[in-house]
């Protein structure tokens, strides 16, 4: 059996764990909630560059993501910031969803699976 590391462990979750060379990330939202949709989007995959990179990776081996976007309208914003930090040559699986989240200020969030 191969180990499991947990990063940025809190009481409720880890912001990453790392198992059988999969990095699997927490979702992320934005620091700001009162920003655009946009800027959410960039401040997101910043802090998934950041763990990524902690763990041993980076965008390119990113394997699978979801984004969710809580109105439909923001989703064309949120995808330029994304299709801009996406590495072409390597894009994930992806699903894009539109949904409520934790916070009603929170536009935008993002989860990732990537290889170490």
């Amino acid at each position: 059996m191969s180990d499991i590391t947990r990063n940025h462990i809190g009481p409720r979750m880890s912001q990453s764990v790392e198992h059988n060379g999969v990095i699997y990330l927490a979702g992320q939202v934005g620091d700001d909630q009162n920003a655009d949709v946009a800027t959410q989007t960039a401040q997101i995959l910043a802090k998934i560059d950041k763990l990524l990179a902690e763990c041993g990776s980076d965008k390119s081996k990113l394997l699978w993501a979801q984004l969710w976007v809580t109105d439909m309208r923001n989703f064309a914003a949120m995808n330029e910031v994304w299709d801009a930090w996406i590495d072409p040559a390597n894009p994930p699986v992806r699903a894009g969803l539109c949904s409520a989240l934790a916070a009603p200020d929170w536009k935008v969030e993002i989860m990732v699976m990537a290889a170490k």
